[in-house]
């Protein structure tokens, strides 16, 4: 079962993009992910050009919570890009987020979705 901040790898396709073995953020509430077949997860990319925006967030590979997450190169979640994922196609977990990190990321998630 994945798991809200893990950091799991799919292959799949999403937003007109091709399909391709891709890291993601698993959001989705663990009460749900336990019940559900599918899951809620961001994109995250090594493309850093919009890490300043209010709706990324940067994860540094070089800090402790990087390391923490598994990833191999700095990279940046991409909370406007939300999609589902059948949790029995995930292919491995790569790490995890830690919690002062994942409130970044539900301010990231607030800002995407106008939640107040």
């Amino acid at each position: 079962m994945a798991k809200r901040g893990q950091i799991i790898v799919v292959d799949f396709a999403v937003a007109g993009m091709p399909k391709k073995v891709r890291p993601v953020l698993v959001i989705q509430s663990d009460a749900y992910n336990s019940k559900m077949a599918n899951t809620v997860v961001v994109m995250i990319t090594t493309n850093l050009a919009r890490a300043h925006e209010p709706t990324h967030l940067l994860i540094d590979a070089a800090t402790p919570e990087g390391n923490q997450s598994g990833l191999l190169h700095t990279s940046v979640v991409n909370c406007n890009t939300l999609t589902t994922v059948r949790q029995d196609e995930v292919l491995r977990v790569l790490g995890s987020l830690p919690a002062d990190i994942m409130q970044k990321i539900d301010l990231c998630l607030k800002e995407a979705l106008a939640i107040t």
